[in-house]
């Protein structure tokens, strides 16, 4: 092939790794999308009545997810900032327990707050962005089969670490999570903030890559979250008095 070929070539394959698609966006109809009836999450064995237990406040709760670029053209690609503000769940400060959830087709891809705040200083384009939301949900996480990320956190010997049940894409693995929580003194309110890093592969998730791996996604990802978590006395369980 000539040489003016080979560059030429080179040009193109680096315009596509440095827009983060490899392949252009499909038409958004194409992406995975919530079901009309969404399946109802099972509230966990451990909330009885009578437990005394918090709602998570979506509006009040955040939990992003880093992933970084590798390879050996990570230069030209954008490292990515995806964020979840709709966790459900509930605490049961008394038993030491938690659990919550989100959907992944409900997670937004690089809000530039978000990006300033991890220090990430690359600017995606739009069709960067929806690219890669594309290729998380549909050929990395296949949110389509499992549209739901789950954290069942119970309390260990050390007040500060967690034993958290985290099912991503249909595997459940069991990790220790350090976390700071700041409680009120009347019980009704609590936050709770932490990270840890995981591993996509430890799910059964294949990271992202092109060119025989030149350019990737790296296995290794960053987990943080801020949650508040209030009594709601409508709800079941909450201490309230029975009926609606």
């Amino acid at each position: 092939m000539p040489h003016a070929h080979r560059r030429a070539l080179l040009a193109c394959a680096c315009a596509l790794l440095a827009a983060c698609t490899p392949f252009a966006p499909p038409p958004a109809a194409s992406l995975p999308a919530a079901p009309v009836a969404a399946p109802a999450v099972q509230a966990p064995l451990w909330q009885q009545p009578g437990v005394h237990v918090l709602h998570i406040a979506p509006q009040e709760s955040l939990l992003t997810i880093t992933v970084r670029r590798g390879g050996a053209l990570a230069r030209l690609g954008h490292d990515h900032v995806i964020a979840s503000r709709n966790l459900q769940g509930v605490v049961a400060p008394a038993l030491g327990r938690a659990q919550f959830q989100f959907r992944l087709d409900e997670m937004s891809v690089d809000e530039e707050s978000l990006r300033q705040a991890a220090g990430l200083t690359t600017t995606p384009s739009a069709d960067a962005i929806a690219g890669t939301r594309h290729n998380m949900l549909v050929r990395v996480l296949e949110a389509e089969r499992y549209p739901w990320v789950r954290i069942d956190a119970r309390r260990t010997g050390n007040k500060e670490v967690l034993d958290a049940d985290i099912t991503l894409h249909g595997v459940t693995r069991t990790l220790q999570l350090p976390v700071r929580i700041e409680q009120a003194a009347d019980g009704r309110s609590l936050q709770a903030s932490g990270s840890l890093l995981l591993k996509q592969s430890d799910f059964g998730i294949v990271p992202f890559a092109v060119l025989g791996g030149a350019m990737a996604v790296q296995d290794q990802m960053e987990l943080a979250f801020r949650i508040t978590a209030r009594q709601d006395l409508s709800a079941p369980g909450s201490g309230a008095s029975p009926g609606r």
